[in-house]
């Protein structure tokens, strides 16, 4: 069968259409970087101990907030750092901690629990959330 021009161009228009469904079905990828920055918008941030006990010394309005155990944290805690147990986070963050764009800088034994008490405070919509590991690691003073 020989294929007349007319035929070809009909052809060529369906390669350009199909290319342009192809180009305009990739475009939805920015969409989902645009759902990924909006996710990253709602996570903690990651501090070094010393930024924390800089931002500690200089700022007055902040919550240090420990995620450790009732027993770990009558052993030894940071200055002025109010307790919410990492399981509680859930429960009683928002009575707690009722300024959700207060910065919260968090820490457990030894970074573990911080991470996921930090997350959780993110999901719950706390905007100005600080993590900074473990008191394992904290070379400064404590309250015993």
């Amino acid at each position: 069968m020989k294929v007349r021009p007319l035929h070809k161009g009909v052809i060529y228009i369906l390669l350009i259409l199909t290319g342009a469904m192809i180009l305009a079905g990739c475009s939805r990828k920015q969409d989902a970087s645009k759902e990924e920055t909006e996710l990253k918008e709602q996570t903690y941030i990651e501090i070094t101990q010393s930024e924390a006990k800089e931002m500690m010394n200089s700022e007055e309005k902040l919550v240090i907030l420990d995620v450790r155990t009732d027993e770990e944290f009558m052993e030894g805690h940071i200055e002025n750092a109010i307790l919410l147990p990492v399981g509680e986070i859930t429960d009683r963050a928002e009575e707690m901690l009722p300024d959700k764009d207060k910065k919260i800088l968090v820490y457990c034994h030894s970074g573990r629990r911080s991470k996921v008490a930090s997350y959780e405070l993110a999901e719950l919509g706390y905007t100005n959330v600080f993590e900074f590991g473990g008191i394992i690691d904290w070379k400064y003073d404590i309250v015993k």
